[in-house]
């Protein structure tokens, strides 16, 4: 594996932790970011790591819950092209529990266009999203764990300016942990601490769009 190195980040006011490397920059720091999400973002290689709490979707089966909310961000971020390309059944986190309660877990892998920011249709990059829903129904809880790679960049993309448009580089060759890696990373990791004290869960989550784009 290339070397690039990692750290466990305490987010979400330190209730819940993850290891992701070090390259990718909290978003909060340059621009606010809405208090039911963290993101994380590595701009030279334009691949961001988001985290975010939802209220539990009851009406969406466990089987499949992680390819629903992929569609319905790619019909949040007006995608083109979206194809789900891997979907994993339902497992259960007994890591990761309530009240002796494992989280129900589902990953999928998807790849669409997307515009950055508010750009146009016109300036969409082909990138693969990979996503985690991590289900924890006592507290009313849909937890997601998003990553996107850019596949290929657009030149009129905001993102040609810096990472140059046309085929990425891949990650090896840039010395960096794949984006695949470094999702599994994030999920495997993921951990709560006083979550649940904390009453980390009442604050307001809905699902939204950054302008930063993936």
């Amino acid at each position: 594996m290339p070397e690039d190195f990692t750290s466990q980040s305490a987010i979400f006011g330190g209730a819940i932790t993850s290891t992701f490397p070090l390259r990718f920059q909290d978003v909060s720091t340059i621009r606010q970011v809405p208090d039911h999400q963290e993101v994380f973002v590595d701009p030279t290689r334009d691949e961001s790591l988001i985290f975010e709490l939802l209220d539990l979707k009851a009406d969406v089966p466990d089987q499949g819950s992680a390819t629903w909310f992929l569609q319905d961000l790619a019909n949040e971020q007006d995608a083109e092209g979206t194809m789900v390309l891997e979907q994993s059944g339902v497992l259960l986190a007994d890591g990761l529990q309530y009240r002796n309660i494992p989280a129900v877990v589902t990953t999928a892998t998807g790849q669409m266009g997307i515009s950055k920011g508010r750009q146009g249709r016109e300036a969409q990059n082909i990138v693969k999203v990979y996503l985690a829903n991590l289900r924890l129904k006592d507290v009313g809880t849909d937890v997601l764990i998003t990553a996107y790679e850019p596949m290929l960049i657009n030149p009129l993309s905001e993102s040609a300016s810096t990472v140059g448009a046309g085929l990425a580089v891949p990650a090896a060759q840039s010395g960096c942990m794949p984006m695949a890696e470094v999702f599994k990373l994030a999920v495997s990791s993921f951990k709560t601490s006083f979550l649940f004290e904390l009453n980390l869960f009442t604050w307001p989550r809905k699902i939204c769009c950054l302008d930063l784009g993936p």
